[in-house]
C-alpha cells in the first residue's frame, strides 16, 4: 500500500506528498473548470498517469527481454466530456519507441501498453486510442 496525503491550500490548489519518497506535487482547477491552469489539474494527472504508465509496462517487459527502449516519448492527449457527468471521454496516447525492433518485440510491447494497470482502472467510458510509432511505421490499437 502507498499512502499519498494531499492537502488543500486554497484557491483551487492542493498539494500531494508521495509517502515512500516525500516527492511532492501541486494541482490546480485547469481553466474550463474555475482554475487558474496554474499546475497539472488532477485529471490531467490520471492522463499522464496512463501515458507513464503504459511505458512503464513496456520497460518492463523491454529489459526482461534485453530490449533498448530508453528515450522513448508518450504525448497523451485528453479531451474532457461533460455529460452525464464531467469526466475524461477521450485520451489518445502516441508512444514514439525509441529503438529498431522486431515483429516480436513489437507485438510484445503494444501488449504490455495495453495492459498497464492504469488503463484497466479508467472508466468503462473512456476511450483510449493508443498509437505507437515504429521507426516511421504506424500501429494502432484501443
Amino acid at each position: 500500500m502507498v499512502a499519498i496525503e494531499i492537502t488543500y491550500t486554497g484557491g483551487l490548489h492542493t498539494e500531494a506528498v508521495h509517502g515512500p519518497s516525500g516527492a511532492r506535487l501541486e494541482t490546480d482547477a485547469p481553466l474550463d473548470n474555475a482554475g487558474r491552469g496554474e499546475a497539472f489539474s488532477p485529471t490531467d494527472l490520471a492522463a499522464a498517469a496512463l501515458g507513464s504508465c503504459m511505458v512503464t509496462i513496456m520497460g518492463i517487459v523491454a529489459e526482461r527481454h534485453g530490449w533498448d527502449i530508453s528515450a522513448t516519448r508518450v504525448k497523451v492527449e485528453k479531451e474532457m466530456v461533460a455529460e452525464p457527468v464531467r469526466r475524461i471521454g477521450r485520451l489518445a496516447v502516441t508512444i514514439n519507441v525509441a529503438g529498431d525492433h522486431d515483429e516480436r518485440a513489437r507485438t510484445a510491447l503494444e501488449r504490455a501498453a495495453h495492459n498497464c494497470p492504469v488503463h484497466a482502472s479508467l472508466h468503462p467510458e473512456t476511450v483510449v486510442d493508443l498509437k505507437l510509432l515504429w521507426a516511421g511505421t504506424l500501429s494502432t490499437g484501443s
